[in-house]
């Protein structure tokens, strides 16, 4: 594990990339501010990773999306961290719904950067301010706690893709 972001082997350069469009599906592709909405609303994501031997390794976790980040606050000696520590690419799934045309969600691509301490102690760092603040809302009656076994994760889209099923019935 990477004792601290600096260590992370995560390409500066890909994390600056624009998001690509999405080309498909459009009809019912979510707004920007619909997706906001969205994200904000749902409480759990779905994380792919890579496992050493190309196998998929799918967990679920609790997020929050800033409107330009995913910050994902993982066990650092779980199987998802010590795959994004190796391969930094993930697939993010947030979806919801129970009839067809009820269903909604947003796929997130991008890479996984550890921010901050690794694990994460509660030495300051301006970066984690927002989004601890925000999981402490959505989560925890607004408190936010280290526990010594939790780092931050950020990822960067590279792609969203999202749908609406509801737009169907329009």
């Amino acid at each position: 594990m990477p004792e601290s972001a600096d260590e992370s082997t995560v390409d500066q350069n890909v994390q600056s990339a624009e998001v690509r469009p999405q080309k498909r599906g459009l009809r019912i592709a979510m707004t920007p501010a619909e997706r906001d909405e969205f994200l904000a609303a749902q409480r759990t994501c779905r994380v792919a990773t890579t496992g050493v031997d190309g196998a998929p390794h799918l967990s679920a976790l609790w997020f929050v999306w800033d409107g330009d980040v995913l910050w994902l606050n993982s066990i650092v000696k779980s199987q998802r961290g010590t795959d994004v520590s190796r391969d930094a690419r993930v697939s993010v799934l947030i979806d919801a719904g129970e009839g067809f045309t009820d269903l909604a969600g947003v796929e997130i691509r991008g890479r996984a950067e550890w921010v901050g301490e690794v694990p994460r102690t509660g030495e300051p760092n301006e970066e984690l301010v927002a989004p601890e603040t925000a999981f402490g809302n959505k989560y925890a009656g607004g408190r936010f706690g280290y526990d010594g076994r939790h780092a931050w994760l950020k990822v960067v889209p590279e792609k969203i893709v999202s749908w609406d099923f509801s737009k169907n019935k329009r």
